[in-house]
């Protein structure tokens, strides 16, 4: 009589709830470096202008990161849909210590020269490029609540955003910009370690049949699904006008007026104001499930005007810190519903790709804008471009609200597409807000692409 050997144990998928290790240890990989993040601006404006830099010089620092960023995360999307996604993000977080270690450096010894700045930039927007596609996939995979993660995670960052900019204020008027720099080293190793912990089912499949297709074929896939959702390329469009006109000038112009005139720490403090507002965006959309959550997130970012009008007009700090807070909120809401938006209306196995082509399209304009915030400022005024850029935030809402299928999408309900591993929900398109889809049958989710016109 033969015995068959026993059944090997079939593993355990680890848990995907809000209070799951591997959640837990990307929530802090990305609030510690969000907190590096927010300190940057302030580190490297103020250093700039201590070297008798003015806007231009700030603006064409930050451009060289956004740049980078735009132009190779693209690539980064491919990439992970290929290979192993987190060890691109934790190669990414490395690469990114080095080069703030290096500008901690620079400043430290005080050998500033602004070509090597944004060359340095230039490195760690590439390097950003191949973190950032990894972070839409990663959520799904780490917790079934999509809209819960993301609004959980956004107010972490807005957290790191309020202590950030007030923590670099302090570095810089007790010690020096270099000090913040490797503050800021230190967050992306931290992020790279918790990375290392994270504990993922392996996604072998689609990286297979990703590996039979070329990688031009790989763009040109991710491409057809992107311009196939109207009401994402949509919003990337108006964001695209945003970008040259509302954010793009606003770091380098908030900071030229208000460091020179009342110092860094109430340049931190503005900002810091910004965070928590921004972190209030988030908990108000952990409670708030709207229907169609675009519509209900271009209604919050009316709100964004306030920040860019309250320091044009030279009001008093804690005016410009109501109106940096008021802001924050209206971007914080807008940034979860976004968010979820993306990661639970895209098929899993196209969802890094995607993914890219949005962030790339959003940044795209973005250096332009910080680029062009100096002569702006030379020629009009920087209170005069800061007043008008609050003016351009109320019009690209009303833009995002007149085009049908961004406004009447609807919110998918439902976890991760299973048969994915690396995806987000798949969902219907913007066409099921105007025409309506069939729901599918229980435990079951169908992809629809957008239909509309």
């Amino acid at each position: 009589m033969t015995h068959s050997p026993p059944a090997s144990p079939v593993a355990k998928p680890p848990a995907r709830t809000l209070r799951s290790r591997n959640f837990l240890l990307f929530f802090a990989a990305r609030a510690v470096a969000k907190l590096g993040d927010a300190m940057l601006p302030l580190a490297l404006s103020a250093g700039l202008i201590q070297e008798g830099h003015g806007p231009g010089a700030i603006g064409a620092a930050l451009a060289s990161l956004t740049i980078c960023l735009a132009g190779f995360v693209i690539f980064g999307g491919v990439f992970c849909d290929r290979l192993n996604t987190r060890a691109l993000m934790i190669g990414a977080d490395l690469v990114r210590l080095c080069t703030q270690a290096l500008l901690a450096g620079l400043f430290l010894t005080g050998h500033i020269v602004l070509w090597q700045i944004c060359a340095i930039g230039a490195v760690n927007g590439i390097a950003a490029g191949l973190f950032q596609p990894g972070v839409a996939s990663t959520i799904p995979r780490v917790a079934d609540d999509v809209q819960g993660a993301n609004g959980l995670i956004r107010t972490a960052e807005s957290l790191a955003m309020l202590l950030g900019p007030a923590l670099a204020g302090m570095l810089v008027a007790g010690f020096s910009p270099g000090g913040v720099f490797a503050a800021h080293a230190a967050t992306y190793a931290l992020s790279a370690l918790c990375l290392a912990l994270l504990r993922l089912p392996a996604a072998t499949v689609a990286r297979a049949a990703a590996r039979v297709s070329s990688y031009r074929a790989d763009l040109v896939e991710g491409w057809r699904e992107f311009r196939s959702r109207t009401w994402m390329w949509g919003v990337i469009v108006i964001w695209m006008v945003y970008m040259i006109t509302v954010a793009g000038p606003l770091v380098p112009l908030t900071a030229s007026e208000i460091i020179p005139s009342r110092g860094a720490g109430a340049f931190g403090l503005v900002n810091s104001a910004l965070g928590a507002g921004t972190a209030l965006g988030g908990l108000c959309a952990l409670r708030f499930r709207p229907v169609r959550q675009l519509r209900a997130g271009s209604l919050a970012l009316l709100g964004y005007c306030c920040f860019p009008l309250a320091v044009g007009a030279a009001m008093p700090t804690a005016a410009m810190m109501a109106g940096a807070a008021v802001s924050g909120a209206g971007l914080g809401f807008w940034g979860v519903m976004w968010s979820t938006s993306v990661q639970t209306q895209v098929p899993g196995p196209v969802l890094n790709r995607i993914h890219a082509y949005e962030v790339a399209g959003s940044l795209a304009m973005m250096p332009v804008g910080q680029a062009l915030a100096g002569p702006a400022a030379l020629l009009f005024g920087g209170r005069t471009v800061l007043l008008a850029g609050g003016v351009m935030a109320v019009v690209v809402c009303g833009a995002l609200l007149a085009v049908p299928a961004i406004r009447n999408l609807r919110a998918v309900n439902g976890g991760p597409s299973a048969g994915s591993g690396t995806g987000a929900g798949a969902g219907t398109g913007p066409g099921a807000g105007a025409g309506g889809g069939a729901s599918a049958p229980k435990g079951q989710k169908k992809h629809v692409r957008d239909v509309s016109p």
